[in-house]
């Protein structure tokens, strides 16, 4: 055949193809306007309408427009998990004047870097506190990082996304949050693990649906990874929302790990079955501390205040409850939820923060608690105002994702993650490195503590622990800075630190 003939008959292939779908887009299908009145060509605002967030991120939309996380944002991010420079030039592009820019206050003799002995390698930044120690847990738990892996389940991420995060968290010496799915063999790969205890108690759950106390024990025998347990309240994506994990998706290794029957649609109510009063709450606090030895804390969004204060009062009464608590913004949310949860449900993390933690301080009760903070928090000037409200520790999880590939594609809800992350499809995953992933996640949170301390060392701090309110400023109006204890209205406590020397990590 001549090459005459080859084209024309692949022209004719092809316009037998446009004819056919003019044909269905006319005649046949039924759903679609566009598709009616424009045949063929209809298709390619589909086709882009599921590309936007890609064509906006690369092309459209400027370095400081995005949302969630911006493009600068983003950059610094991938840039700090590859090693590469982080570093901006030509000045800040951003506008200090609009009503809520922080600013850091630098000291005029600052800490001396070289100072920092015991740990000038980075390896780790402990926490000042240690979970466990006001209650006198019998295996209480210093973390050896201050930055750390925030709640994500096997099942929402796929296999080779949790084990890149653990492996990476292992060589930083950060501990990894399990999510509510329960604990993976993914989650095992020689990382500290924090197992999440959501509404379905999954992983610790009998045969008849409801909470097995002596399952939980087994487990946590089994994995000595286990340095504390986090019941989980809330989240910042969808408070006070239960959720579903259809059948399709429940493999046999979800169901072997979540307890679950195969195939069979997965329902996490909205509620705990083993407690609704504040006192019940301390109650199963206390039950699984004492079987495990363990650190026991809560994990919750913020909204009405009632159950906020009687927690403190009860706690300070009892002197008893949770180790530590982990205040989720409403601005997080690596789990998929409905619109109005995500944009209208649970305060934004420094309002719900400030106003837990002044609760607890008007009860005497702030510094019983070690206080983590997560929502939108993974950077090192965002954890810096985390630290001078009061945090000890900061979790990340977006930020973790984009460590380790993501791009922001905003299809984790579909389970078609384009980076292999957000997905249990195969063939997606395969994309995935996990050597090389997991080491992008260690060189994230160094970075992310190298910078984070560099900002203590100019503060004048020698730990993060010790930023104070009077360190920063916020714009609060037409050339008006005031400082954070004057926003928020309250005074941090000083958290007890005689110097780096005395976090030995534990053995």
């Amino acid at each position: 055949m001549s090459t005459l003939a080859t084209v024309l008959t692949v022209l004719a292939v092809l316009g037998g193809c446009v004819f056919l779908i003019a044909v269905w887009d006319v005649f046949i299908q039924r759903k679609h306007a566009i598709l009616h009145n424009f045949p063929v060509i209809g298709h390619a605002r589909y086709l882009l309408e599921m590309i936007g967030p890609e064509l906006r991120q690369y092309w459209v939309a400027n370095d400081k427009e995005e949302l969630p996380f911006n493009r600068s944002e983003r950059t610094w991010v991938y840039a700090s998990a590859k090693n590469e420079n982080n570093n901006f030039g030509f000045g800040t592009s951003e506008n200090l004047y609009t009503v809520g820019y922080p600013i850091i206050k630098h000291a005029t003799f600052p800490y001396h870097s070289s100072e920092t002995s015991v740990f000038a390698d980075l390896s780790s930044i402990p926490c000042a506190k240690v979970m466990g120690e006001t209650h006198g847990r019998k295996r209480p738990f210093r973390p050896t990082s201050i930055i750390n892996i925030s709640a994500m389940s096997f099942g929402s991420l796929g296999e080779r996304a949790i084990t890149a995060m653990n492996l990476g968290a292992k060589q930083a010496g950060a501990y990894h949050n399990t999510g509510e799915g329960g604990v993976s063999p993914h989650h095992c790969r020689g990382g500290d693990l924090i197992w999440q205890l959501g509404t379905g108690y999954f992983g610790a759950r009998g045969p008849d649906g409801q909470f097995s106390l002596d399952l939980l024990c087994a487990v946590t025998r089994e994995n000595p990874a286990i340095r504390a347990i986090e019941v989980k309240l809330s989240q910042g994506a969808k408070p006070g929302k239960g959720g579903i994990l259809p059948g399709t998706k429940v493999t046999p290794e979800i169901a072997k790990i979540r307890g679950i029957p195969v195939g069979q649609d997965c329902y996490s109510p909205n509620y705990h079955k083993e407690f609704s009063t504040v006192d019940g709450l301390i109650d199963f606090i206390e039950r699984i501390a004492q079987a495990t030895g363990l650190p026991v804390g809560i994990k919750s969004a913020v909204g009405q205040a009632p159950f906020w204060t009687k927690l403190a009062r009860r706690m300070r009464e009892r002197q008893q409850g949770p180790d530590f608590i982990a205040i989720d913004g409403g601005e997080g949310g690596t789990g998929a939820a409905p619109l109005a949860f995500s944009d209208h449900v649970s305060l934004p993390f420094k309002i719900g923060f400030d106003r837990v933690y002044t609760t607890f301080q008007s009860a005497g009760m702030a510094q019983a608690v070690v206080w983590c903070g997560s929502g939108k928090l993974g950077f090192p000037d965002r954890a810096a105002v985390a630290f001078a409200m009061g945090c000890d520790l900061i979790n990340v999880a977006r930020e973790a994702m984009m460590a380790i590939g993501c791009i922001q594609a905003q299809k984790c809800h579909t389970g078609h993650c384009p980076a292999g992350v957000a997905t249990q499809n195969k063939w997606l995953q395969r994309g995935l490195n996990v050597p090389d992933k997991a080491l992008r996640m260690t060189r994230y949170i160094q970075s992310f503590r190298t910078e984070l301390l560099a900002l203590s060392h100019a503060a004048g701090h020698e730990h993060p622990c010790q930023f104070m309110p009077e360190d920063i400023e916020f714009c609060t109006g037409v050339n008006e800075f005031v400082d954070l204890a004057s926003v928020l209205g309250y005074e941090k406590e000083a958290v007890p630190f005689s110097g780096m020397a005395s976090l030995t990590p534990p053995s």
